[in-house]
């Protein structure tokens, strides 16, 4: 089964990828997007027998730094 571990920045927290995300999609002459947070999606593959409680640890102890990030977990189905 895979699943995917988003993971984000807190809000408060300074974004300096977002602001060079930011910075460079003005400089291609766009114009209107208000703010840019970056953050990162990890995708697993594991066995059916993984529980959600395994997969809350793993992304609160190893994936995602729980001072300044917040995660969401999703199972995709096959």
């Amino acid at each position: 089964m895979k699943v995917r571990v988003f993971v984000s920045l807190k809000n408060g927290v300074l974004d300096p990828q977002g602001r060079a995300i930011h910075h460079a999609i003005e400089g291609l002459g766009i114009h209107g997007v208000n703010d840019v947070r970056a953050g990162k999606m990890i995708e697993l593959d594991v066995a059916d027998s993984v529980t959600d409680a395994q997969l809350e640890e793993m992304a609160s102890k190893l994936l995602a730094n729980m001072v300044i990030e917040n995660y969401r977990i999703e199972r995709i189905s096959a």
